[in-house]
């Protein structure tokens, strides 16, 4: 059973699905969305849930520190909703706080570019988001 990954931003989302054992997340793209017009990327989501075979969508679930949710986690609640709505998949909303930081420390201890992290930040994030859920459900 595979399971898609995806961090949501107000630009792009970034995507990463499981193996066919549902044991480790990889990134496998960026999608450009437009939040202000209503472009979300749903048309290349849904291609990629059937190319992959995807059977459930993870989506990260910005929560401030102190547990609230604010702008950014409405975002992804309703993206979520949009999603199941519009693709008739199950998603769950995962608490996603310092995910992109995380992805962003490694890359800089890596010494990668600012120009190469940028292209590649959102779908690791997205990786490390699906690799927190695979791992909760061992």
């Amino acid at each position: 059973m595979r399971v898609m990954g995806l961090d949501v931003g107000s630009k792009t989302v970034g995507v990463a699905v499981s193996d066919a054992m549902g044991w480790t997340a990889q990134g496998i793209e960026t999608i450009s969305i437009n939040e202000d017009q209503s472009q979300f990327g749903l048309q290349r989501v849904e291609e990629l849930i059937k190319e992959y075979e995807v059977e459930k969508v993870v989506i990260g679930f910005p929560k401030n520190m102190n547990n609230t949710v604010g702008p950014r986690g409405e975002a992804s609640q309703k993206y979520a909703k949009l999603v199941e709505d519009k693709l008739s998949i199950p998603t769950i909303l995962w608490d996603e706080r310092l995910t992109t930081m995380a992805a962003e420390r490694i890359l800089l201890e890596a010494d990668v570019s600012r120009k190469k992290r940028k292209k590649v930040i959102d779908k690791m994030a997205a990786a490390f988001i699906l690799q927190g859920y695979l791992d909760s459900q061992k």
